[in-house]
């Protein structure tokens, strides 16, 4: 099964099919490498497609390379950007960089090369999307708990790194308590005076910030994500997190995809 996706643009066919074999003999099946033989293409197949790295020529007929990465930044797609050119003009690379293109190869490119520029849009696109999908699920009151955790006394940190572990399994106060050695109403006033949420209510937050994680990096089932959060149905678990986000866990991945596959 593919798992992410690398567009070569280039309206050379020797070009074109030549970085296409090279990427499919390094990527063992575990990328799918799609191609296309001018920009008009690229820009449809932007739109069917989730796009995670681009490889574009930098000249050619009607939509250059730049006008492509331009027309790809307005309708919001931000694959990791690679261009390649025959030509070393100074003006095409600084307005490659502007854009966000983090590669400029000349051709001829080497195997070697490519390879190396391919691995490093990898690891720029890990981060990219790490990065996007924290920005989506942040919880802004679990991150101000996160930020102040120093102040936090150990028994509570304990309780914390207990559930934070163990979200998909049945959490009760006294479960909790009598992991930490403490008296459950004892934990009960001291979790809500250091964190400043109720013990359940903070198992809820963590639950919900996790499905929305699993919503937006992955294309599990409903049924799944909700067992994997510790709900024990779906309908259970579409409910909560409609009265905490407002709209259904299927209507959040539709407007938040920043998906990883």
């Amino acid at each position: 099964m593919y798992v992410k996706t690398i567009l070569i643009v280039d309206d050379e066919p020797m070009a074109r099919q030549g970085i296409k074999r090279t990427l499919d003999a390094w990527a063992n099946g575990d990328w799918k490498i799609l191609v296309a033989a001018n920009g008009e293409e690229a820009i449809e197949l932007v739109k069917q497609h989730k796009i995670h790295i681009l490889i574009t020529d930098i000249l050619m007929p009607e939509i250059t390379g730049i006008k492509l990465l331009q027309v790809i930044k307005e309708q919001n797609a931000s694959p990791v950007a690679i261009v390649i050119s025959a030509y070393s003009e100074f003006a095409y690379a600084q307005e490659a960089l502007r854009l966000g293109v983090i590669n400029y190869l000349l051709k001829p490119v080497s195997k070697k090369k490519l390879i190396e520029a391919i691995e490093d849009a990898i690891q720029k696109e890990t981060q990219k999307t790490r990065t996007e999908i924290i920005e989506k699920v942040v919880d802004e009151k679990l991150l101000t708990i996160t930020m102040k955790e120093n102040f936090t006394k150990e028994p509570i940190r304990e309780a914390v790194r207990y559930i934070d572990q163990h979200l998909k399994m049945e959490l009760s106060l006294k479960g909790v308590a009598d992991y930490i050695h403490l008296n459950p109403s004892y934990l009960s006033v001291l979790f809500k005076e250091q964190m400043k949420l109720t013990f359940s209510e903070y198992i809820t937050r963590r639950r919900i910030q996790h499905a929305k994680e699993l919503l937006i990096a992955t294309n599990h089932p409903i049924a799944d994500i909700a067992e994997e959060c510790g709900y024990k149905t779906a309908k259970y678990f579409i409910k909560i997190f409609r009265e905490h986000e407002g709209v259904t866990p299927s209507m959040y991945r539709k407007t938040n995809n920043v998906r990883v596959f």
